[in-house]
């Protein structure tokens, strides 16, 4: 890790411009552009294909605690179905309220905020908004059946299996761990959700049936002037979100009534008292949509009247009637729930010989190993395996392995998998669910390859980012249904030559966002129950996406997936 730091901080100026060459550019182009046998007849240009082994790890619970992003609802695709559900505990924004004399409840709302983004304005000058995080994406979105219940299960921070020294881990099947299952402790008392404007929850909505749309909540204030023609007053415009009314008794008798009680003095006693809310999807009709929510925006308001009594100047008592709100954040503790229904079963691979199929799915789905040369012992020199049988053959290296120069320069490396296109159109799989991003990434380190850190970043259109070293999905015009994903691992392979670095075996997996893996904002890859052999990276987790590949045993032999490798040679 120290010499990629370096190699890191040497290379970036230089590679960072490269970097944003496009990904689905054939090597012909870059060779006729950059160096060919007409403007360099000392050198031949050349490229060679290697094989490697792939193969699928079918994944079992996994761990979905500490996750900045929740996901609700259903998604259905060539796998079969997958129903998302969450729990979270809540934080007050301030402890050792005092709530006034007289307080009673006005209403108390949910609010969930999707990812969106302003597109537009209206002609009344209101924001209109535009929603990248719900799936399937359409015109118009199914609903979903929501049930929010108080939970019964206390979240705790550290894990007492580990002398309380480690954070504890929460999987996506319920539980702590295989011998601590929790799922009956979620579903405590059902809290009332009340229909009525400017909600998901609407008058003519089937019970507790959710609306899902990209319309703003405007949120207006009584309007107290006797004169009809006058607007009321607009006190807020909330961006799109899951905005639920519910039951203020609940409430009154939770919190208000619980005012000067050590249970709202202070976090852990409140986490204790008040375990945090599950969040319960269903589907309506047997369909659904599936939500990304931005669960680090949502909360529960309370909104309230009490009085408050003033002295005036005669001496006199004055009591007037005051509003104000006691705010509910989520956190710190979320967990995610996956309940898989797969009609199409995700198989065991094959670690030492590959696979002739690569299955690649979402949250407790699959993810797969890639080995970059085969590690079988050639028959003619039993001690030096593939790998180091390829580097012989482009570096000199010294009596200690270490190397001395160059006999070949990579200029660019590839590696090619290929869509089983067969068994998703036996599937009946919708081109839109195909992924459109794939991530790979250092199984031993849990982090991302070199190749990742030199290529560009577009935090505003992350779909846009590392686009040359995780090249997105190679789609046929005619009908969008993909083809197959290059990507690109120039620097990891010259790391391999050049600097010594370890033949690691890397993972590859689906990813909502590649931007997630970004080492900036500390993701951390997450567990597997039962397992210290691999982690899952974040950004697999939070997608429910999946897709086949054609694995190095494919019996179609021109659609096995292969290391290409361009190269300069001198005459």
């Amino acid at each position: 890790m120290k010499k990629n730091k370096i190699a890191l901080q040497i290379l970036t100026f230089g590679l960072i411009v490269i970097s944003f060459i496009a990904c689905d550019d054939d090597y012909a182009t870059l060779e006729s552009d950059v160096i060919n046998d007409d403007v360099a007849t000392n050198f031949d240009i050349l490229s060679e294909q290697h094989d490697i082994i792939a193969y699928t790890k079918a994944l079992g619970p996994v761990q979905t605690n500490d996750l900045e992003i929740s996901t609700l609802g259903l998604y259905d695709d060539l796998y079969g179905r997958t129903t998302s559900s969450f729990v979270a505990q809540l934080s007050p924004d301030f402890y050792d309220p005092d709530f006034g004399d007289d307080t009673t409840i006005d209403s108390v709302v949910v609010t969930i905020p999707y990812f969106s983004y302003a597109s537009d304005f209206d002609e009344d000058g209101n924001t209109i908004y535009e929603i990248d995080s719900i799936l399937p994406k359409g015109d118009t979105y199914a609903p979903i059946k929501l049930s929010i219940f108080e939970n019964g299960y206390f979240l705790r921070d550290f894990d007492p299996d580990a002398g309380f020294n480690e954070s504890q881990a929460y999987y996506s099947n319920k539980s702590a761990s295989s011998a601590e299952m929790f799922e009956t402790a979620l579903q405590g008392e059902e809290l009332t959700m009340l229909r009525g404007p400017q909600s998901s929850y609407l008058p003519d909505n089937p019970e507790n049936t959710i609306t899902i749309n990209e319309n703003a909540y405007i949120l207006e204030g009584v309007d107290t002037d006797e004169d009809d023609d006058t607007d009321p007053q607009i006190l807020e415009q909330q961006a799109p979100s899951i905005r639920v009314k519910l039951d203020p008794d609940y409430w009154q008798n939770k919190i208000i009534e619980k005012e000067g009680d050590p249970v709202l003095s202070n976090q852990n006693s409140f986490i204790d008292y008040f375990r945090g809310l599950y969040f319960k999807a269903e589907p309506v009709n047997n369909d659904g949509s599936y939500l990304l929510l931005n669960t680090t925006d949502a909360n529960v308001t309370i909104y309230f009247k009490y009085t408050n009594t003033t002295e005036n100047d005669e001496g006199e008592d004055e009591v007037e009637t005051l509003t104000s709100t006691y705010t509910l954040s989520f956190g710190p503790n979320k967990v995610n729930f996956f309940e898989n229904n797969f009609t199409q079963p995700i198989p065991s691979g094959a670690s030492e010989t590959g696979d002739s199929r690569i299955y690649l799915k979402g949250g407790e789905g699959a993810v797969a190993g890639i080995k970059l040369f085969n590690g079988e012992d050639l028959d003619d020199s039993p001690e030096m395996n593939t790998f180091e049988s390829f580097k012989n053959t482009f570096v000199k290296t010294d009596e200690d392995g270490k190397f001395e120069s160059s006999k070949r320069l990579v200029n660019e490396a590839n590696l090619v998998f290929y869509v089983d296109r067969n068994q998703l159109d036996m599937l009946n799989e919708d081109p839109d669910n195909e992924p459109n991003r794939i991530y790979l990434y250092d199984v031993d380190n849990k982090t991302p390859l070199l190749d990742y850190f030199l290529d560009g970043t577009n935090s505003n259109v992350p779909s846009l980012s590392k686009y040359s070293h995780l090249g997105p999905l190679e789609r046929q015009d005619t009908d969008n249904k993909g083809v197959r994903y290059k990507l690109r691992i120039t620097e990891h392979i010259n790391n391999l030559l050049l600097r010594d670095s370890t033949n690691v075996e890397l993972g590859l997996a689906v990813s909502l966002s590649v931007n997630i893996e970004e080492s900036t904002i500390g993701s951390i890859q997450k567990k597997v129950q039962d397992t210290d052999e691999y982690t899952v990276p974040v950004s697999s987790l939070l997608t429910p996406r999946g897709t086949i590949l054609h694995g190095n045993n494919s019996e179609d032999e021109t659609k096995r997936v292969y290391l290409e490798i361009y190269y300069t040679e001198p005459n």
